[in-house]
Formats: structure tokens, C-alpha cells, sequence
């Protein structure tokens, strides 16, 4: 019979129980071991914090390596949250010349992270937005950097992330136009003081038209647009309108003039559907796979005399373009308005024709109704049954023999 194996780990087994004496001197290699760097993690959560000092005085001078080891990574995170403010210091003193190397690792980023979040003087906050100062924009581009520039959006105060707010600006439609830049703009309006929100709007306004047609950069449009804010969209929207129709054959302006068209102020939204209504090549538009769902949100949202215009422009083209995907809809749409513009003028109409004359339902008396003075229940019976009323009414009506009867 053979024995069974055993299911503990020998390696971890060699820790159950095992001082931090009996390891003195070689601690910076457990840190690099999965059973030692939890061993080391315990020692570092005794509530009277006596091992801290001697952890930290064999592991102090190999931060820069550790950070960004797959193991040593959690012990430096763990020695951060339980170091004193000299400790910190010092940590911070040791990697700062090398601070780009480990933001921009998949194990560093996460240790800087922690680092930013426990960051507890003046000094410490000063070294590190200096050390990050030179390479924000490559941070920022980068797939575990960026997380790093988000955390001092976070956790810093916003006259010490006034760097990230200065260095964005400045290289707005690199940033913008960027997979992870875009998002990381976003954030940076999010964190924003009223400033630094003022200082954001007012470049990515600037550099509105070249944004709009990017893949990433026209989020940071919208997501401007989305702030709900009249002071920030409608300069932004503004910016746009001259362009609006070579915008919106684009995929990505496309979108962004429809929500230019949503949610810009009566007027702004006026302009914009004048431009598409006085521009020579209608049925193009029409015709466009991206252009035609613009139309179709102006005709959405436009006021009823501009809404006429534009119809009046689409009509002509309205037989040449059913055969499209995109005409059929615009088709439908519009004989849909049409239908309901001519249901309302109906309703206009009759209710127009009923406050001048009123005739009375037409009824028909039952022949038990002939005595002079009584005056008995009908129940009235409508020809038209269209018009008859939900519930049952009871009219008293004069006896078909009264002076009055017939009715004049």
C-alpha cells in the first residue's frame, strides 16, 4: 500500500511555527517566495508592531526591486500601510529617482498606488509629484501607469495635482486621442475643482474639431456635452456648427452631433439644424450611413416650423432613397409625422366645428312614453356608436307630447 501524500506544502511548512530570528539576514529573499512573504506579512500585523523595525531595515534598501516583484510586491504594499512617517520617508526618499520603471510595471503600480494613498507629509507629496512630473503624459498612455496618475486625482489635494491639470492641458489632443488618455481626462474633470473644470473645458473646446472625429477623442467631447452644463456646451457646440455637415458623414462626429443636437440650448439647437437644412446635397445625407441618423434625431428634436423645413427639403428625395435601409426609416418617420400632423388638424377641426354648433344625439323613444306631464328615464341609443360615451347615461327628457317636443 502506498502512503498517502501529504497535502501540506513541505516550503510552507517550514514556516508554521518559525521565528523571524531564525530567518535574520536573509528576509529579502523570502520577499521574493510566496510562503516567505506571507510569513513576513504575519509578522508585519502583530498588534505591538515589534518586528516592523527589523523588516524594515533589511527590506528598505531593495524597494525599488521589491515593488515590482510578483511576491515582494505585498510585503512592500503591507510595510507602507504600517510604517511611521521617517520610514515612509525614507521609502519614499529610495525610489523616487526610479518612480517611472515601477509605475509603468504590472506589480509596481499597484505598490505606488498604496505609497500615494498613505502619502503623510509635505515632503513626501513634493518628491513624488516631482519625480512623476516629467513623465505624466507617458503615465498616462500607459496601461498600468495610468492607474497611478488616476490614484493622485484621488488622493491628492487639488493644489498638489495641479500638475496633472497644467501638463493635460498642454498636450490635450495627445492625451485625448489615446485609448486610456481619453478615460484619464475623464477623470480629471471628475476630480476637478471649479478651475481646473474651467481650464479642462476650455481646451477641449478648443481643440473641439479635430476631437470630435477621433475614436477616443470624441468621448471627451461628449462626456463635456453630458456634464449638463449650458456655460461649457454651448461654447462647445458652437464650435462645431460651421462644420456640421462634413461632421456628420463621419462615424465618430456623427455621434457627437447627434448629442450636440439633444441637448443644446433652443436656440444653439436651431443654428445647427439650419446649417443641415440649408446645405446643397441633401440626399446625400440621406443616403449616408451615418448622416441619415443625424436627420433623423433633428427631426426628432427640431421645433415644428424648422421640422416643416426640413421636410420640405427631404420630400424630393423621398422616392429614391425608399430602396435604403437608412431612406426606408426616414421614409416611415416622416409619413408617420404626417399622419399625426394631419390626425391633430382633424382633431382641430372637429373640435373647432363643435364649439359652434352642437347637435344632440338622436334618439329613439320608447312608445311607453306618451303621457303629458310625466317625465321618464331613456336610455339614449346613439346611431353613431363610435361617439357613444363609456358609461350609461340617464337623460330626463319632456314627454314626446310637450309643447316643446320636438325639439326646435
Amino acid at each position: 500500500m502506498t502512503p498517502r501524500r501529504s497535502l501540506v506544502d513541505p516550503e510552507a511548512s517550514r514556516f508554521s511555527g518559525a521565528k523571524l530570528e531564525d530567518f535574520q539576514g536573509k528576509l529579502y529573499d523570502l520577499c521574493k517566495d510566496h510562503n516567505g512573504c506571507r510569513f513576513l506579512q504575519k509578522k508585519l500585523e502583530d498588534p505591538n508592531g515589534q518586528y516592523l523595525q527589523s523588516i524594515f531595515d533589511e527590506i528598505h534598501p531593495h524597494f525599488v526591486e521589491l515593488m515590482t516583484d510578483p511576491f515582494g510586491n505585498y510585503l512592500c504594499q503591507k510595510l507602507v500601510e504600517r510604517c511611521n512617517d521617517s520610514q515612509r520617508t525614507a521609502i519614499v526618499d529610495t525610489i523616487a529617482p526610479h518612480l517611472l520603471q515601477i509605475c509603468l510595471s504590472m506589480h509596481g503600480t499597484r505598490a505606488i498606488q498604496k505609497l500615494i494613498e498613505y502619502l503623510s507629509s509635505a515632503h513626501q507629496i513634493k518628491t513624488i509629484t516631482n519625480a512623476l512630473h516629467p513623465s505624466v503624459v507617458a503615465l498616462i498612455k500607459d496601461l498600468n501607469g495610468n492607474h497611478v496618475i488616476q490614484k493622485c486625482l484621488h488622493c491628492l489635494s487639488s493644489e498638489h495635482n495641479q500638475f496633472i491639470y497644467d501638463i493635460v492641458s498642454e498636450n490635450c489632443i495627445e492625451v485625448s486621442t489615446h485609448r486610456h488618455g481619453c478615460c484619464v481626462l475623464q477623470r480629471c474633470i471628475d476630480h476637478a475643482v471649479e478651475t481646473q473644470k474651467n481650464q479642462l473645458v476650455q481646451v477641449v473646446t478648443h481643440h473641439a474639431l479635430p476631437l470630435v472625429q477621433d475614436p477616443f477623442g470624441n468621448y471627451v467631447v461628449q462626456y463635456v456635452l453630458d456634464l449638463g452644463e449650458v456655460q461649457y456646451s454651448d461654447g462647445l457646440v458652437r464650435r462645431l456648427i460651421e462644420h456640421v455637415c462634413d461632421l456628420s458623414v463621419q462615424k465618430f462626429s456623427s455621434n457627437v452631433i447627434e448629442k450636440c443636437i439633444r441637448v443644446s440650448e433652443p436656440e444653439t439647437r436651431r443654428a445647427l439644424i439650419d446649417e443641415l437644412i440649408n446645405q446643397s446635397n441633401m440626399e446625400k445625407l440621406l443616403r449616408d450611413s451615418f448622416a441619415n441618423y443625424v436627420i433623423q434625431t433633428c427631426l426628432d428634436y427640431a421645433d415644428q416650423d424648422q421640422k416643416a423645413q426640413l421636410v420640405d427639403r427631404i420630400r424630393p428625395h423621398l422616392a429614391s432613397i425608399r430602396s435604403t435601409p437608412y431612406g426606408k426609416r426616414i421614409h416611415s418617420k416622416i409619413q408617420r409625422e404626417q399622419q399625426q400632423s394631419r390626425y391633430a388638424q382633424r382633431q382641430q377641426h372637429h373640435h373647432h366645428h363643435h364649439l359652434h354648433y352642437h347637435s344632440p344625439p338622436t334618439l329613439r323613444t320608447s312608445s311607453s312614453a306618451t303621457t303629458t306631464n310625466s317625465l321618464p328615464s331613456f336610455h339614449p341609443t346613439y346611431q353613431d356608436d363610435t361617439n357613444m360615451p363609456s358609461a350609461t347615461l340617464q337623460y330626463n327628457l319632456l314627454g314626446n307630447t310637450h309643447p316643446l317636443y320636438p325639439f326646435p
